[in-house]
């Protein structure tokens, strides 16, 4: 690395798939801006979420930890410390514009600057819940919330898609009717343009977090990107009877849960037609192309504003099943949804190269912090990636990886499920079932063959079973003084 400290954007889409970036061997996908940040970049492509849902998997993200260790399980989970206070009190300005999806919204978090937008298709009551919201405050109102009122319009929600007679087919996919400036995601993109426009150049670092709601459903491209993905082949894997049986009683009843409920306007069908899911994915795909777009422009506004020593990360916070293995968005362990695009781009510092080892989300918190030159506590889970940013032939990845959820409003039927995963083997295990799921990934890739059962292999199972158990023991004893102090 270079002796200046760098200035820092740290670009988190929500509920990205890996298989959304061109570059990556998405051939289906126009992505230009995050093609340039693989090919200039360091991409880490076998990099896995810690939590399969949104507030567990940020928390994890920007404080080092996991979710057992947190205590932030589930969304509106109180939440007020991260690593970016570590950042700002060792000499970095910092702004968050966009999604962190912290309770409250709008807890400080090191930030010197917060502008939130934490929300798409309905208005949120504040957080944490068990705070009564004052008098006459319904609801919390983020920047995009009071932009659009500012302008007079409504915003699209799921109050309104109901009312559409397709609803039923449309599985979370809707055209954007609004202005194009007025969706979230531009909104995002064109105020971090805008802020790094009007503010002078800074003397101090700049760390920025900028948070896309999207790709997240409601799945709402404005219609000029869907078109182009309406027209073209689109990936549409097989739902089989016998991956579908196959699956442990928390996972079926997850899946008839979901059938029954529209969550964030995803009117989940486990057998919808070609057709529906085939613009399903078009909408999604097309949300992420608006996503690159508004990644260009932040990068163009970061060098025409001085801004040439940056290093830009870009992540998600976990991926989307988009009916994959009949499920709908998260909550389940399948590659489609823990394992998230990974990004660090610095030309200069890092050489380009593709990372294939195994790696987790939250290791980019300490990354962070080493190339700030910022203090990093020793007591964190997360592990550092410089090593394998320089390319140091002695580091080899993890050899496991794990990601955990509590029950929620939608996991339902387990009261804890938590995920190993090797380069070879997969475990996920049910705290109140005696079912599971393992699977053989050199052989079984796409996860469908449930060997859970099968006595050939339940040596494989016990030994995931001991490190289930050792990882949460020895974790305990290294952040014991962390979990006093903050939790």
């Amino acid at each position: 690395m270079t002796e200046s400290r760098p200035n820092i954007v740290f670009i988190n889409t929500d509920q990205q798939r890996f298989d959304t970036i061109s570059a990556l061997g998405a051939e289906h996908m126009d992505t230009p801006n995050l093609d340039r940040l693989v090919n200039e970049g360091v991409s880490f492509t076998n990099c896995h979420t810690t939590a399969p849902s949104c507030a567990p998997a940020r928390a994890s993200l920007f404080t080092g930890y996991y979710p057992h260790t947190t205590g932030i399980y589930v969304n509106g989970d109180r939440w007020t410390h991260s690593w970016v206070e570590q950042l700002s009190n060792s000499g970095y300005y910092t702004v968050n514009v966009g999604k962190m999806h912290s309770a409250p919204y709008d807890a400080p978090m090191g930030f010197d600057e917060r502008y939130e937008v934490e929300n798409k298709d309905r208005y949120l009551a504040p957080v944490p819940a068990e705070e009564p919201p004052l008098p006459g405050e319904k609801f919390y109102l983020d920047e995009w919330d009071r932009a659009l009122q500012a302008k007079g319009f409504t915003k699209q929600q799921r109050e309104f898609y109901r009312e559409w007679d397709d609803y039923e087919d449309r599985l979370g996919a809707f055209e954007w009717e609004l202005p194009e400036d007025t969706h979230p995601d531009v909104f995002v993109g064109d105020f971090t343009e805008q802020w790094l426009d009007m503010k002078p150049k800074l003397e101090a670092p700049l760390f920025m977090e900028v948070g896309f709601p999207g790709p997240h459903p409601p799945y709402d491209p404005v219609s000029r990107y869907a078109e182009e993905y309406l027209d073209r082949d689109l990936p549409l894997p097989d739902v089989s009877e016998d991956d579908l049986e196959n699956q442990p009683t928390p996972l079926q009843l997850l899946r008839e849960h979901n059938e029954e409920v529209d969550h964030d306007s995803v009117s989940h069908q486990t057998f919808a037609s070609d057709e529906d899911r085939h613009r399903q994915r078009a909408y999604y795909y097309a949300n992420v192309t608006m996503i690159d777009e508004q990644v260009g422009k932040i990068m163009e506004a970061l060098e025409t504003n001085g801004y040439e020593d940056t290093v830009i990360i870009f992540t998600s916070d976990h991926g989307e099943a988009l009916g994959d293995h009949g499920h709908s968005q998260k909550w389940t362990m399948y590659d489609q949804v823990t394992r998230v695009p990974t990004m660090v781009w610095s030309p200069g510092r890092f050489e380009s190269r593709t990372v294939e080892d195994l790696v987790s989300l939250f290791d980019l918190g300490p990354t962070v912090l080493e190339i700030a030159d910022a203090p990093i506590d020793d007591t964190l889970e997360a592990e550092s990636l410089i090593p394998a940013l320089q390319g140091e032939a002695s580091w080899t990845g993890r050899d496991h990886i794990f990601a955990e959820h509590a029950r929620d409003g939608i996991l339902q039927e387990t009261e804890f499920m938590t995920m190993i995963r090797s380069e070879d083997w997969k475990f996920v295990h049910f705290v109140d079932y005696d079912e599971g799921q393992l699977f053989d990934l050199s052989e079984d890739p796409s996860e469908t063959e449930n060997l859970w059962d099968d006595p050939a292999v339940s040596d494989v199972k016990q030994e995931f079973h001991e490190r289930l158990l050792n990882w949460r023991i020895e974790g305990g004893v290294q952040t014991a003084d962390w979990t006093e102090e903050y939790r």
